[in-house]
């Protein structure tokens, strides 16, 4: 049995190539499963990976359906950060659902059901995978309602809970009308959290209001420091999430914080307030350097944050209490809306690959391999 599945190469002549590989499809042993895989999103992470450091504007597409190609060049100045990736071909798209086709022995109870998997290489039409790797999703849902159950649902979740395991109280998030940025408010509001939404643009911030945001400051406005400072002395939010990371963002959240904390305590003290603060990276949409202007005491922290080492530091009972809350509230707190579903070989159009590596709000594309 035989499968399509989208493959991105980083040759050593400086090009990226996209294409569509027929790849063998593996049977399941007794403790895995076959899905057909009927939904899978484009995220701004799967699209680091298609993409690399490649100069998408410049590409050239040829061919069509399954033999699709598109070639696109590295800048010389940028080759050096996809040295590791020459002559691989490498699969892509981290999640996704579908029907799960065959089961083995110890799977059977899977049978036909409706699933949604992480475990990388979903723009394919078929995967293999462990059971233990599957979420059954309730009766009712649709792959196309599952597709997105893992890495914003449980980025949003893990950043409550890393909020709570540190120490703190409430919490700031930037880009946040993003589907996560969504998904997170309602987690807030549900569970009696308080956030401040870092957004740049009203028709950003109105999206969250909609949905009860209380705390919306807009990073285009000339008050956007004031706003911050207001906003964080009424929360005492204390912790950041950071999707831009370059620019003086984290840098501005941190001074923010630190402010609010020193209108808070009496005192003077030159290496600022005793209030840890804490900023945490988790995206690059903006690919600068990080500008830190050291306004914000000796109190601070600025680092990475990942979903996967999150969850294998809380472990797998812990991780399995979330991802049952995500199938729970799948259609709810942690549903996702998309713009257009294309298939394996319409993910590759211009047009497409134009639209979602924009990663705009309210842009989000859904993939059928199916189709």
């Amino acid at each position: 049995m035989e499968g399509l599945q989208l493959r991105t190469l980083y040759k050593d002549s400086g090009e990226l190539e996209l294409s569509l590989a027929k790849v063998p499809v593996a049977d399941p042993g007794p403790d895995e499963v076959l899905v057909k895989i009927e939904a899978t999103p484009i995220n701004p992470s799967d699209i680091g990976l298609l993409f690399g450091a490649a100069n998408m504007s410049a590409a050239k597409f040829s061919g069509s359906g399954a033999d699709v190609k598109v070639t696109a060049p590295v800048l010389e100045g940028l080759r050096r950060a996809m040295a590791a990736r020459v002559g691989q071909s490498l699969p892509a798209g981290n999640e996704g659902a579908g029907t799960v086709i065959k089961a083995g022995a110890n799977a059977q109870h899977l049978m036909g059901k409706t699933v949604a998997v992480l475990g990388g290489a979903m723009y394919a039409q078929y995967r293999t995978l462990k059971a233990s790797d599957v979420l059954l999703l309730n009766p009712g849902t649709t792959a196309e309602q599952g597709a997105s159950c893992f890495v914003n649902p449980l980025t949003a979740l893990g950043m409550t809970e890393t909020m709570r395991r540190e120490g703190h109280t409430a919490l700031i998030h930037t880009a946040a009308a993003s589907n996560l940025g969504q998904m997170l408010q309602k987690i807030c509001l549900k569970d009696g959290i308080q956030l401040v939404n870092v957004v740049r643009s009203d028709a950003q911030a109105k999206i969250l209001k909609d949905i009860g945001a209380v705390h919306v400051v807009d990073t285009s406005k000339p008050s956007f420091m004031d706003d911050l400072i207001a906003a964080l002395v009424d929360t005492g939010a204390t912790i950041a999430f950071d999707a831009i990371g370059g620019g003086p963002l984290a840098g501005q959240l941190l001074t923010g914080m630190e402010i609010a904390a020193v209108k808070k305590s009496p005192g003077f003290s030159r290496y600022g307030s005793n209030t840890y603060k804490q900023v945490y990276i988790y995206g690059g949409l903006d690919t600068g350097p990080t500008l830190l202007n050291r306004a914000f005491g000796m109190s601070w922290g600025l680092g990475g944050w990942l979903l996967t080492p999150f969850l294998m530091k809380i472990g797998p009972a812990e991780t399995e209490k979330l991802r049952q809350r995500v199938a729970n509230e799948i259609k709810t707190t942690f549903a996702s809306h998309y713009t257009k579903t294309v298939s394996l070989a319409g993910m590759l159009s211009a047009d497409a690959i134009a639209a979602y590596n924009k990663r705009a709000t309210g842009e989000k594309y859904l993939v059928n391999p199916s189709l």
